[in-house]
């Protein structure tokens, strides 16, 4: 019995690691998964979930283009953030402002403008449940 236990106890601490491994693997580079909740509300007919995620920039770091499977609400932790997306001019964002970027958008700029100081941005996504990744690479 005690030896069954062991191989069920070993099969799920197996499927969780693999479970939070995967998760983590949907976000490459200076971003790291905080939080993920499946949510309620259905964006465009799909159900979701809400990804919480923190973006860190070393001065003159930026993140290759990409594009997100749902809408992203973004907020300025610390440092300055040069942002764009599709073809709208770049802003520079400070401590304390926001941004949204809809389904889909090309997020063509995320950069740590400054030579001085590091960026830290904090991000809620909304995506399909079923999504494998959070962010796609822009070919």
């Amino acid at each position: 019995m005690k030896s069954c236990f062991a191989i069920l106890v070993g099969a799920l601490l197996g499927i969780v690691g693999w479970t939070l491994a995967s998760q983590h693997e949907t976000v490459k580079g200076p971003a790291k998964v905080i939080a993920e909740k499946e949510i309620v509300e259905k964006v465009d007919g799909k159900e979701c979930k809400a990804t919480t995620v923190e973006v860190t920039l070393e001065p003159g770091q930026a993140s290759a283009p990409h594009r997100h499977p749902g809408p992203v609400f973004g907020y300025v932790l610390e440092g300055e953030y040069e942002w764009a997306i599709n073809d709208q001019p770049s802003k520079r964002l400070k401590t304390g402002d926001t941004f949204y970027e809809p389904t889909m958008s090309l997020h063509r700029i995320s950069r740590n403008p400054s030579d001085k100081g590091k960026t830290r941005v904090l991000a809620v996504l909304l995506v399909p449940r079923e999504s494998k990744q959070i962010s796609i690479p822009e070919k």
